[in-house]
């Protein structure tokens, strides 16, 4: 029999978290991962092409005002506006997503209002409303205020009868709903084709990227943005009579933005890429 000892032995197995820890989880936005490829949204650039239906209108002044921050002002032509729906296909640099139809196709809904930030024209989109969780989370990251919402529009038919033409008399219709609500409605019937494109689809986007406070004592941190996007290409441009509705707004704030006068309608396919934001100079 051998007597028992205490000495404790010299070695020791090693634990998972000293073998496999080589890198803290990472990714360029949640959820983190060892890798990073979990992340929800792949790192810029995007690349974005899309076939839009937009209407211009124009808001009360005063109302297009409240929406601006103290840097904005609303510029030469106060209370122009557009309401501008879209269906986008977007990948990463890689073109990985377009092997998925289901992650790079999502449609969108958005307001814009015309203003300058020292004599330099802006747009501010003070709503968004989009169909799919990753371009909801990559437009919070840009400062974009959007929601989710059901985004439909026809689109143009090159064959048979289920669809308009982009030619004289084509009607395109497209509509908004949002938490059982019939939000949006706007038509196109397209008459020619137009000089150029429409003003407020050629301005920078000016956002506010903002993160709450969340921490006891801490302040929310806000940036006035832009963008900087390259690789714009526009379609040809149809233009015609537009007609623009907002039939059950959710909130009083909205109904400022309805419109007063409805103007031109556009139907038209648009490409970008877009690399990362810029922030305005501090007044």
């Amino acid at each position: 029999m051998t007597a028992p000892t205490d000495t404790a032995p010299t070695d020791t197995a090693p634990t998972p978290s000293d073998t496999a820890r080589t890198a803290p989880p990472h990714g360029y936005t949640l959820p983190l991962s060892p890798s990073g490829r979990s992340a929800m949204v792949t790192p810029p650039p995007w690349h974005f092409s899309g076939d839009v239906v937009m209407a211009d209108y124009r808001v009360d002044p005063e109302a297009a005002a409240r929406f601006l921050p103290p840097e904005l002002t609303l510029g030469p032509d106060p209370g122009a506006a557009a309401a501008v729906f879209a269906e986008w296909q977007w990948c990463s640099d890689d073109g990985a997503e377009l092997a998925d139809p289901a992650r790079c196709r999502f449609a969108e809904f958005l307001i814009l209002l015309a203003c300058e930030y020292r004599g330099r024209p802006l747009a501010r989109c003070p709503y968004a409303w989009v169909d799919e969780p990753v371009p909801l989370v990559r437009g919070w990251i840009q400062g974009m205020p959007k929601q989710f919402g059901q985004v439909h529009q026809i689109r143009p038919a090159q064959v048979g009868k289920a669809g308009p033409r982009l030619a004289p008399g084509g009607r395109f219709d497209a509509a908004l709903s949002a938490g059982g609500r019939r939000v949006a409605e706007a038509a196109v019937t397209v008459e020619g084709r137009a000089d150029g494109p429409p003003f407020l689809h050629t301005v920078p986007l000016v956002h506010t990227r903002l993160f709450p406070a969340w921490l006891p004592g801490e302040e929310p941190v806000t940036r006035l943005v832009t963008s900087e996007v390259s690789d714009v290409e526009f379609s040809e441009i149809w233009t015609g009579r537009a007609e623009l509705r907002f039939p059950d707004l959710p909130d009083a704030d909205l109904a400022g933005l309805v419109p007063v006068e409805v103007g031109r309608g556009y139907v038209f396919s648009y490409a970008e890429t877009l690399h990362h934001g810029r922030e305005l100079e501090p007044a």
